[in-house]
C-alpha cells in the first residue's frame, strides 16, 4: 500500500495515508495475519487521494465482519462508544466499569457537597491511596474535540468539592486528584490547561499507551454496541434496561428474549457474546 495517498480525516484535514496504523489496528482487534493481509490486500483498490477514513474504516468492517464478526465488533469499538447515547449515562457507567476492573472502587453519578455548592459527579473512583473525581466527556460522533471550556469548568467544581473535602475531620489518608475522560481527543489548550493545574486528562488516544482505548482493551470490557447482530433500536432498549457491557448481557442472557429475536439470531447473539468476551 502507498504511502503518498492522502487520506481526509473526520475533522477535514488531510494526512498521508499509513498502512501500519491500518495492520495495528486490525491486529488490535485480533485479526491474524492472514485475516490482515487479506483485508489490506482488499483495500487496495479503494485508497485513492481524498478517500476518507470513515470510507477505508467501513470497507475494513465489512470484510472483517464476514470473516469474523468477534474480530469486526472488537475493531469497532471507537464507533461503538460513540453510540453509547443519546445521553452521556451509558458512558459514564461504561468508565466506571473500566475503572473497576482496573483495581478502583467507584461509585457512578453521586451527589458530593462542596464548599459553597452541591455536585453531581460523574465517577467517583478510589483505591488505598488515591481518590478521583471523574468527570466524562461524551461525544456521539467523531471529529469533534474537548476544548479547554471543559477542563475550566471541571476544575472549579473539583476546587469546590476539594475545599470541603480538605476540611473535613473525616478526611481519609490518599492524595485527592480531579480526572477527565473523554471518548475523543482534547485540544492543545484542554491538554495544556488540563497539566498545569493537576488534572488527569485521559482521551481516546491520550496518555500514549493509557488512553480509553487502552483501557478497554486491557480490561477486555466491551460495551453491548460492539455486537454485529443488533440493530440500534434493540441496542438502545438494552441500555435502557442498565445493560452496558457485553459480560453483563451474557451474564443475563434472558434479556435477550425481550428484543424478540427469531431462535438462531438469538443463537449467534450468544456465541458472538462469548467470542468477545473470552477472546
Amino acid at each position: 500500500m502507498s504511502e503518498k495517498i492522502l487520506v481526509k480525516k473526520y475533522s477535514g484535514e488531510k494526512e498521508a495515508f499509513d498502512p501500519d496504523k491500518l495492520h495495528s489496528s486490525l491486529q488490535r482487534a485480533g485479526a491474524s495475519e492472514r485475516l490482515i493481509k487479506d483485508v489490506e490486500d482488499a483495500l487496495q483498490k479503494h485508497l485513492e487521494d481524498g478517500v476518507t477514513t470513515r470510507e477505508i474504516y467501513s470497507k475494513a468492517f465489512q470484510l472483517l465482519r464476514k470473516f469474523q464478526r468477534s474480530t469486526a465488533a472488537r475493531y469497532s469499538l471507537k464507533k461503538a462508544i460513540m453510540e453509547l447515547g443519546p445521553s452521556g449515562y451509558p458512558f459514564e457507567k461504561f468508565v466506571g466499569a473500566v475503572l473497576e476492573s482496573l483495581g478502583y472502587e467507584i461509585e457512578v453519578g453521586k451527589m458530593v457537597q462542596g464548599q459553597c455548592i452541591q455536585h453531581e459527579v460523574d465517577v467517583i473512583a478510589q483505591n488505598d491511596h488515591q481518590k478521583f473525581v471523574v468527570e466524562c466527556k461524551y461525544y456521539n460522533s467523531q471529529g469533534k474535540y474537548c476544548n479547554v471550556k471543559v477542563p475550566l469548568y471541571i476544575h472549579s467544581r473539583f476546587n469546590d468539592i476539594e475545599k470541603r473535602w480538605q476540611s473535613s475531620p473525616r478526611k481519609e489518608n490518599k492524595s485527592f486528584h480531579g480526572w477527565v475522560v473523554t471518548n475523543t481527543r482534547f485540544t492543545k489548550d484542554a491538554m495544556d490547561y488540563g497539566k498545569c493545574v493537576g488534572l488527569r486528562m485521559v482521551s481516546w488516544d491520550y496518555p500514549k499507551g493509557e488512553g480509553l482505548k487502552d483501557m478497554v482493551e486491557q480490561t477486555g470490557l466491551f460495551p453491548i454496541t460492539v455486537l454485529t447482530l443488533l440493530n440500534r433500536k434493540q441496542k438502545e432498549q438494552l441500555l435502557e434496561k442498565g445493560i452496558v457491557l457485553c459480560r453483563q448481557l451474557l451474564q443475563k442472557k434472558g434479556i435477550l428474549d425481550t428484543l424478540g429475536l427469531p431462535g438462531n439470531k438469538h443463537k449467534k447473539v450468544i456465541e458472538e457474546l462469548e467470542q468477545i468476551v473470552q477472546d
